[in-house]
């Protein structure tokens, strides 16, 4: 008897079969990740300082290079500008100083002018640069001092802006030439006329003093002038005393304008040279011969010739000494139509404008002007 034994399976389960299919998915997730990240394998962390200490000289010697400075030129109307407007500020101050003493006695102020001048100098000096602020031109100009001896041309810097400021030696320095210095000098020119050295013998103490003196006013006058060659050019150092202590004028901020506009400076000088124009013309001109060649276009001539014609035309009043101006007949007072003859040889009439050649009394003789 054959006995057969069943070659079936068992029944296999749905949960089994699921377990399978998520480990076959996880296996080829798995194997196509490793090959992914095999191809590109992420670099070591020594890589990245072996980078920058094979790239750091190249940047440190291009920093260092003199091409990588960026250059700004000062403006030198700005420069020259500050100053002129550093001198009107101080002529401003003392016109203010003088109004106070004006109830004093007269000419009092007058032999103090070199010490008036020197205290406002320090004044200006107290309260600005020795507190490392502008004067009051450099800030509109938007400029300041630096201490020129600390920049280094070699390196990255814009040489407008960048650099300390003066230091207390420097402060010191700049208020003894300027506001010292300056009195000195005013004071020892003054006594040296009131003495009269330069009158004085050739072989005295004083001759020689002021001959020295002489000498050192021009060679102060031929340096200055150099300086201003040298300055136009390089555009630095306005004046001898901030070449001497080493202080060059720059700018304070980089987003700043002038304060002051060019069309306010042009107006500024177009008055000035128009009232200069005036006060030497207006002397030159006869303010008679203007007035009589006016007169016949003024209102007071139309309104005097239709009004009562028994009234002096000049004082507007009924005339006490009545007197006639020929050949017209007009009447005048006798003060009146005296003096104006007598001022002006041309006179002519207030009334009807024609040249008045006599004057008669009226009802009595002819008068003629010149007598």
């Amino acid at each position: 008897m054959d006995v057969r034994i069943p070659t079936h399976s068992p029944p296999i389960s749905p949960v089994s079969v699921s377990y399978k299919k998520i480990q076959t998915m996880r296996e080829t997730l798995a194997s196509t990740s490793s090959s992914a990240t095999s191809d590109s394998t992420p670099p070591i962390e020594t890589a990245w300082i072996n980078a920058h200490e094979r790239l750091s000289p190249r940047w440190q010697s291009s920093a260092l290079s003199p091409q990588s400075s960026i250059p700004i030129a000062i403006s030198r109307v700005n420069q020259v500008d500050a100053g002129r407007l550093d001198i009107e500020m101080s002529a401003m101050l003392k016109e203010q100083m003088v109004k106070v003493f004006s109830v004093m006695k007269p000419g009092l102020l007058f032999q103090y002018e070199a010490e008036l001048d020197a205290f406002l100098e320090f004044l200006i000096w107290r309260f600005s640069i020795w507190v490392d602020k502008p004067t009051p031109g450099n800030a509109l100009m938007n400029l300041r001092y630096r201490d020129e001896r600390t920049m280094d041309s070699r390196s990255k810097i814009r040489t407008g802006l960048e650099g300390p400021g003066l230091t207390v030696y420097q402060k010191i320095g700049y208020c003894i030439a300027t506001v010292g210095g300056q009195y000195i000098w005013t004071r020892l020119q003054s006594f040296s006329a009131f003495r009269q050295w330069g009158d004085s013998d050739q072989r005295s103490l004083a001759r020689r003093i002021w001959f020295i003196v002489q000498r050192i006013e021009g060679f102060y006058k031929a340096a200055s002038f150099t300086n201003l060659l040298i300055f136009l050019y390089t555009g630095r150092y306005r004046n001898l005393i901030e070449r001497l202590i080493k202080a060059r004028l720059v700018y304070g901020s980089p987003h700043m304008n002038r304060a002051v506009s060019f069309e306010y400076m042009n107006r500024q000088l177009v008055w000035n040279e128009f009232s200069e124009m005036l006060l030497l013309l207006l002397p030159l001109l006869n303010s008679s011969s203007m007035k009589s060649f006016l007169r016949p276009f003024s209102k007071d001539n139309s309104s005097g010739s239709s009004g009562d014609e028994t009234l002096c035309p000049i004082c507007q009043t009924n005339p006490t000494t009545a007197y006639l101006a020929l050949p017209c007949q007009h009447r005048y007072c006798y003060y009146c139509l005296r003096t104006r003859c007598a001022a002006t040889p041309s006179f002519r009439c207030a009334r009807c404008g024609e040249p008045v050649v006599a004057m008669q009394r009226h009802g009595g003789l002819v008068d003629t002007k010149n007598e």
